[in-house]
């Protein structure tokens, strides 16, 4: 009864908004040609939205559905965010009209035939709804493959010598079970490749929930290559908590595969340890933990003081820790020598605004850090934005990523 509740709760609001929503359509389009057609699109979206719902307590669209039906759910969200705009919209109208009323009530001025709706202004309000739904397919269409490549140059005053102009490569959250197609990977691992890092790095999430999602996609990211190595850590979708298990056994295997495939993937796992990385007699270390979070009740079973131990002496550290509220919450005042440390898991949502002069994503209401580079003192943290996705099959905003960070002595 509990999985049902939440399910039902979210049906009964979807199915409160479409009556709202659909009332306002009707007034609006009472006098038009349109009519009809303009009641039969908003009569559709409602039977999708019940057909879908009804379809998803059959079929598991995250675990077993194919690329189309995927799509489906992506379309079912353009609307479902339409809709909630649209009735926002309609909403503060209504209130307006209704402290028109109450006004013209108090001095007797209300006009004849009552305080309609603007037709103009629902015209409006409607075109402005429907942008979120074209800008969803576009975000499926598109922007989901459409991997762009943040650089950036970094300066430490304790770098070795050595290490100046040091590559690396930065992928997080590939999320496989997601996706439908392998050419647009092949096209960007070429791309990674062409980059030739020093130092290639996974910073977690390489499934939704279970391993086997991974195996078509072995032979695509085994062919990464990195002059001093390819490295990698956990995130919170990599455990399979989030799915019923027949046994705790079944799940422990099930991640015994996940850290074969990394193997098999050629990346070296660090599960709370630490790698040393040595140039010319000189060196840096690589420090990566499972899964670690502050914020939403996200598991740890990361242990930095275990994996930080024996790194002490070396002067340049760098964390992969999959989730960025670590940082705050441990790294920034417990480790002040970790410099660098490499998140992603935020995904920037998916969904958001990112100009030269100004960022939004729903998501920075709950992670404080969610993209890009941030400092403190002389310590920083890079958050990806993610090379896959996961719900919605798509990004609209915010483009899937691939870092490049230079290291510079200085």
């Amino acid at each position: 009864m509990t999985k049902l509740f939440f399910p039902i709760v979210f049906l009964l609001i979807t199915i409160l908004i479409d009556l709202y929503g659909f009332s306002a359509v009707k007034s609006l389009f009472a006098q038009s040609k349109y009519k009809v057609l303009a009641n039969s699109i908003y009569i559709a979206t409602i039977a999708y939205t019940l057909l879908f719902f009804v379809a998803s307590f059959t079929f598991n669209f995250r675990e077993q559905g194919s690329g189309f039906t995927k799509f489906l759910f992506g379309v079912l969200m353009g609307i479902f965010v339409s809709k909630i705009l649209w009735v926002l919209f309609i909403g503060l109208e209504d209130l307006t009209r209704l402290l028109r009323f109450g006004f013209g009530k108090a001095t007797n001025t209300i006009p004849e035939g009552g305080i309609n709706r603007s037709e103009f202004l629902n015209i409006i309000f409607l075109m402005i709804a429907s942008l979120p739904f074209f800008s969803f397919i576009y975000g499926m269409l598109k922007t989901a493959y459409d991997y762009k490549i943040h650089r950036h140059t970094l300066y430490f005053p304790n770098l070795p010598a050595t290490f100046d102009n040091f590559k690396l490569v930065q992928l997080s959250d590939i999320h496989s079970g997601t996706f439908s197609k392998k050419e647009p990977l092949i096209e960007a691992i070429k791309t990674i490749n062409s980059l030739h890092p020093n130092l290639f790095v996974f910073t977690g999430d390489l499934v939704n929930n279970r391993s086997e999602e991974y195996t078509d996609y072995i032979d695509i990211f085994k062919n990464i290559q990195a002059t001093h190595g390819q490295f990698s850590i956990t995130g919170n979708h990599d455990y399979g908590d989030y799915v019923q298990w027949e046994t705790k056994d079944t799940k422990k295997d099930n991640f015994e595969q996940l850290k074969s495939y990394h193997k098999a993937t050629n990346w070296r796992l660090l599960l709370n340890e630490h790698a040393i990385i040595e140039q010319n007699g000189e060196k840096i270390a690589l420090i990566g933990i499972e899964n670690w979070g502050a914020k939403m009740r996200f598991a740890r079973y990361g242990n930095l003081q275990k994996a930080h131990q024996g790194t002490e002496n070396i002067p340049f550290k760098i964390l992969l820790s999959h989730d960025p509220s670590h940082w705050d919450a441990e790294v920034r005042e417990q480790y002040t020598d970790i410099d660098l440390t490499l998140s992603g898991h935020t995904h920037g949502m998916q969904f958001g605004v990112e100009t030269k002069w100004f960022r939004f994503s729903p998501v920075q209401w709950v992670y404080k850090q969610w993209a890009g580079l941030y400092q403190s003192g002389k310590q920083y943290l890079y958050v990806n934005r993610g090379f896959g996705f996961i719900g919605y099959p798509g990004r609209v905003g915010i483009r899937p990523e691939i870092t490049e960070i230079t290291f510079k002595k200085g």
